[in-house]
């Protein structure tokens, strides 16, 4: 009996605390945290990562995967685990609030607070901090060095020394002396002024002094290098720039002059910091910037100018070459030497690279543009742009791509040996080049848009010409026409692989024998995307990787991994034997080594199993040439990302998603089949146990077409389903493969957020979406209310009070559906397109590209131009039947949006103003498609929740609906109360 009482008491208990849990307001958004950066030392013993919150003083954790160590350090970002694994080094942010304050006082950058730099010696509390530092850098695969740029010195702000009172009663007579002697002046000239007039009292003009002329230069600051083994530090004044070579041993640094001092000159430095020796190798420059070094520092190569005035409208480059037998760098090319073309320069804004091997340099060759015209006064030239149907792009897509076009440049080659001039490999209708076998190879592809530039306004297939490229003397030779989505070199550069949408194949291109094959005829599984339902034709699912020496190329289809002989010489092999197929499960390997080229025999792989049904994941490991299974598979309620692994060891590192918390998780790579074994490093968001949270469960229900669908429902932590709860359904194409994501609050870039709406009491439904071409609104009327009449059937479902929201797609469908049905209660409809007959040729401004291809081939399904099928462009219009609405619509449509033309909101706004019925359209200023500014975010989430909360819950309706806010009043009053 006293079990049974305890038991029923601890049973109360558990339902008193559930009911205590408060609803997350809106006043809790910033202190929600986040995972930023992740990293796992080389020995595989040590994790750092970063914690931020959406708003405020994130902080950076260094500990052990044992969690026996653990070092924090707020608002510490950047961090690099040194190769030897011995160091983190990171930078430490201002305090917001000092930064914040700063901002709002408008100081200069010069002025606002620094960051400074923290140096830690993994598994000890030894932390050395530096302050006022611009940057700091490490080598990217040595150890023991470490270089940072500190900012200016701050001014010498120290306090007099205080006077004893004697001295102050001295200088008090001084001072009193002084006027005196001042107030007897002054009666003198008074008395001459009554005399001889007011003259007098003007002051003598001085001489005034030339003007000095204006040093045109920023001047540098201290770089300092350390020696991380014995805390030797090495300091080189007025320094603007600074590189390691990759294993760490030299150190180019570029200096600047010194202003006043005109015998100090700018300098390039080379350091060799294992034997102490430093020179100087270039000097006397106007500009010099692109540094590169080969992979073992003994050849640097770098673009400078030294001849252009200051003020010139346009600077010549040259190309600068040094290696270690040489006294200082020499010229190589410049526009009248070197083999630099007619029309062209040395690009200054193309970094040259070396070959792996240091046997090529590969650099970028520029236009000579025309330069403006200074004497021309631009108040009485016209200014306008000229659209002409024989240009290659839009001059909307010309003005947004003109920053990059003018820094535009084509790929050149110089062989090291000096024995050849530059060699031109790119240019303008050869515009895409790529290299093989990182450099080392005697080939290149190259891709030409020429002939396909202008379809791509109502195709964007990014069609183009495919040319293989001889680096001995550029001569190019025709593969395949035309190509689309582009093509790749395998790593040793002994083939070409392309996939053709047309044939739904995988092409290759043997380089040695100039032969094209098709090499995957034999899988009988589709390779291409089997659910993707766009009027075009679907793309693949992609390349996994290659053998070693190029001898096999991996493949996906939906689920399985195919083995493709590129000579076409052997059966193409599923690698998985079709288990995933069998099972339902999607496999794709997990790249952790950023450098890897090839799979290898015998290497030890981790891959990410994905259960189609419950939409679950494991991590699993698979030795290259064993039996593959999935024996050990069994997925968890749970979404695994960013795996890594350490180069020394099997340990890794993941980030693991549930529905109820997302955190940094360390592990080994021979116990990914026991989940128990994985460790939990990170325990962020703890204040979340205080919080009404959400669960969420995959339904599955048959659609007015007969089709079974998919969708989410979300639910409150405390349901009870004893009540009647209120429904959103939200919708953008389809989502339940996201069923085990973290939904963290946050305040709405554009629509709702699930885990404010469930904690205040609401159901959230995200059913997905199917279409046929041709009917995107039946389609979206097919899915969201067929799901809404599946949802109303249940007894905690108030069926009256069922809203809509979505934002661009999914905003046109709120806007269609509210023309189809008043079934719900309110809407809310982000970006929508309204008209599809004006949106059709409009511009997506971010891109400066028009919305043609959109409606002919992707998302908006109607697979036909304007004039072959109006009808079908006005039966999905909203604007056509707005006569039909009688929903409650709230619209946000903002007027910088760069990807739905602002004035689709406007026509539909309008429209329903005119039949009275209850619209109301909000557009923040200077915002794009979604919100970026977060003051806005946070005013849009208050109002989507009063929206809301007013039509589905009966709460008053704000001041902004019901008398809306008169320009009179914007930025006085915003119509919240």
């Amino acid at each position: 009996m006293k079990q049974l009482f305890f038991a029923g008491l601890a049973l109360c208990l558990g339902f008193s605390i559930q009911a205590q849990k408060k609803a997350i307001d809106h006043s809790v958004y910033d202190q929600w945290q986040s995972l930023g950066e992740r990293l796992i030392s080389s020995n595989g013993r040590y994790a750092a990562y970063t914690v931020n919150p959406q708003e405020g003083d994130g902080v950076l954790v260094v500990q052990s995967l044992d969690k026996q160590y653990q070092k924090t350090f707020p608002r510490g970002y950047n961090v690099v685990l040194t190769e030897d694994s011995r160091y983190a080094i990171f930078r430490i942010r201002p305090l917001f609030k000092e930064t914040r304050e700063a901002r709002i006082k408008k100081k200069l950058p010069a002025d606002m607070p620094k960051d400074s730099l923290g140096i830690l010696l993994l598994g000890t509390d030894s932390i050395i901090k530096i302050a006022r530092v611009k940057s700091f850098k490490t080598p990217e695969e040595g150890s023991g060095w470490v270089a940072y740029h500190l900012d200016k010195a701050l001014p010498d702000m120290s306090k007099p020394v205080a006077l004893d009172s004697i001295t102050r009663i001295r200088n008090v007579n001084r001072m009193a002396d002084s006027l005196q002697r001042m107030a007897d002046s002054l009666r003198l000239k008074a008395q001459e002024a009554s005399v001889q007039g007011l003259a007098v009292l003007q002051p003598a003009k001085k001489p005034v002094p030339p003007a000095r002329p204006v040093e045109d230069f920023e001047e540098g600051t201290d770089l300092v290098v350390m020696d991380l083994q014995t805390g030797k530090r090495m300091r080189y004044p007025l320094s603007n720039d600074y590189a390691f070579s990759k294993g760490g041993q030299i150190l180019i640094v570029e200096t600047s002059k010194k202003k006043g001092d005109t015998t100090v000159m700018a300098s390039l430095i080379r350091s060799d910091l294992k034997i102490g020796r430093t020179d100087t190798i270039f000097r006397k420059f106007n500009d010099a910037k692109n540094y590169s070094m080969d992979e073992t520092g003994g050849q640097i190569a770098f673009v400078a100018e030294r001849d252009s005035a200051a003020k010139a409208l346009r600077k010549f480059y040259q190309l600068y070459y040094y290696r270690t037998s040489q006294d200082s760098a020499k010229l190589i090319a410049d526009g009248t030497r070197g083999g630099v073309p007619a029309g062209k320069m040395i690009s200054p804004d193309f970094t040259p690279v070396f070959s792996k091997d240091g046997q090529k340099l590969f650099l970028g060759l520029a236009p000579i543009r025309p330069v403006k015209d200074t004497s021309l006064v631009d108040f009485e030239t016209a200014r306008l742009d000229v659209w002409t149907y024989k240009d290659d792009y839009l001059q909307p897509q010309q003005l947004v791509q003109l920053n990059s076009e003018l820094r535009r440049s084509y790929l050149a080659m110089w062989p090291t040996n000096g024995q050849q001039s530059i060699l031109p490999i790119g240019n303008e209708s050869l515009e895409a080049i790529q290299l093989g076998n990182e450099g080392n190879a005697a080939y290149a592809i190259g891709q030409s848009t020429q002939g396909y530039r202008i379809q791509t306004q109502w195709t964007q297939h990014g069609l183009s010409k495919l040319y293989l490229i001889d680096l001995r003397d550029g001569s190019k030779k025709m593969i395949a026409d035309p190509v689309r989505g582009g093509a790749r070199l395998s790593p040793m550069a002994q083939f070409v692989l392309w996939y053709d949408f047309k044939k739904r194949q995988y092409m290759s291109y043997e380089i040695a024998t100039g032969k094209t094959q098709t090499i995957s005829s034999a899988v009988k599984v589709p390779l291409f995307d089997e659910d993707d339902d766009h009027p075009d034709d679907p793309p693949p699912h992609g390349i996994m990787g290659w053998a070693a020496n190029d001898r096999y190329v991996y493949v996906y289809d939906k689920f399985d991994i195919w083995q493709l002989d590129p000579r076409n010489l052997t059966p193409a092999t599923c690698w998985t034997k079709g288990l995933g197929r069998k099972r339902n499960m999607t496999i794709r390997y997990q790249q952790t080594d950023r450098e890897e080229r090839f799979i290898q025999p015998g290497q030890e792989m981790i891959f990410e199993v994905f259960d189609q049904k419950n939409k679950g994941d494991q991590l699993l490991r698979w030795k290259e040439g064993t039996d593959f299974s999935l024996d050990q598979v069994n997925t968890l309620p749970q979404n695994i990302t960013g795996v890594l692994k350490a180069k020394q060891s099997d340990a890794i590192l993941f980030t693991r998603q549930e529905p109820s918390n997302v955190n940094l998780y360390a592990g080994n790579m021979r116990s990914l089949s026991e989940p128990a074994t994985m460790q939990k490093l990170s325990d962020l968001n703890p204040q979340q146990a205080q919080y009404n949270w959400y669960t969420v469960e995959k339904h599955d229900w048959k659609m007015f077409d007969g089709k079974m669908s998919e969708g989410l429902l979300f639910k409150p932590e405390n349901f009870d389903p004893s009540k009647k709860y209120p429904v959103i359904f939200y919708f953008y194409e389809r989502n339940t493969d996201t069923r085990y994501n973290y939904r963290a609050p946050a305040p709405s870039a554009s629509t709702i957020n699930i885990a404010y709406f469930t904690s205040n009491g609401y159901l959230v439904f995200d059913p997905n979406i199917y279409y046929k071409t041709g009917q995107p609104g039946e389609d979206a009327y097919n899915s969201v209310v067929s799901a809404a009449r599946y949802l109303a059937k249940m007894s905690f479902v108030d069926s009256t009070k069922m809203a809509i929201q979505g934002q661009s797609w999914g905003g046109y469908q709120v806007a269609y559906l509210v023309t189809r049905t008043n079934m719900f209660a309110a809407a809310g409809a982000g970006a929508p397109v309204a008209n599809m007959t004006s949106a059709y040729g409009g511009i997506r401004w971010g891109a400066g590209i028009t919305r043609q291809f959109q409606y002919e081939h992707s998302q908006s399904r109607i697979g036909a131009t304007l004039w072959q099928r109006p009808d079908l462009y006005i039966k999905n219009s909203p604007l056509f039947k707005a006569d039909k609405v009688n929903t409650p619509l709230l619209m946000m449509h903002n007027d910088k949006d760069g990807a739905v033309p602002w004035y689709q909101g406007i026509e539909y706004f309008t429209a329903l103003k005119r039949l009275n019925k209850p619209v109301w359209l909000l557009q923040y200023n200077d915002e794009d498609h979604n919100l970026v500014e977060r003051r806005n975010r946070k005013d849009l989430s208050v109002r989507l929740a009063q929206f809301f909360d007013h039509y589905l819950k009966g709460a008053p309706a704000p001041r902004w609906m019901t008398e809306g806010v008169p320009a009179t009043l914007k930025g006085i009053d915003w119509g919240l109360q």
